[in-house]
């Protein structure tokens, strides 16, 4: 489940996760630990070109995963939406510490750039890219539910 959703996202999150366009997508993307702006700061980043203008710095060795398996359920039950994707896997990784990944909305995945991609959702995450194999679960990425 998400630390944090971004403020932009808020009211939005499960209808940009049901994918309404032809070409959209939603992409994880992993945050250096150094320089890991604290929730405060980064939930008020409009696009992914915003999160990572201070300090926050992407771990572009992994590279961007783009999520599949994306479903979006209705919980009538509990009166809340939750939204999943498969589990995502690195192989071989290198590179710098990862402090977080983040779940963004690319409105068309054929073309844009950082400012294109919507920031859905921060997760933490404590891990150290050492060439071995690492496989995230991604279990109810994030949860919508009424404030009624």
């Amino acid at each position: 489940m998400s630390n944090l959703v971004f403020n932009v996202s808020l009211g939005r999150i499960a209808y940009l996760a049901s994918l309404p366009a032809a070409n959209d997508g939603l992409v994880l993307i992993a945050l250096e630990s150094s320089g890991l702006e604290t929730d405060a700061v980064l939930r008020d980043k409009d696009d992914f070109a915003a999160v990572v203008s201070g300090t926050t710095n992407e771990q572009t060795t992994v590279g961007r995963k783009p999520l599949t398996g994306v479903t979006a359920t209705i919980d009538d039950t509990n009166d809340r939406v939750a939204l999943d994707a498969d589990d995502v896997t690195w192989t071989s990784p290198t590179g710098n510490a990862v402090g977080a990944v983040v779940i963004c909305y690319d409105p068309d995945t054929t073309t844009g750039t950082d400012a294109d991609l919507i920031p859905l959702t921060k997760h933490d995450l404590s891990w150290t890219p050492d060439g071995n194999n690492f496989t995230l679960t991604i279990s109810d990425f994030a949860r919508s539910s009424s404030a009624a």
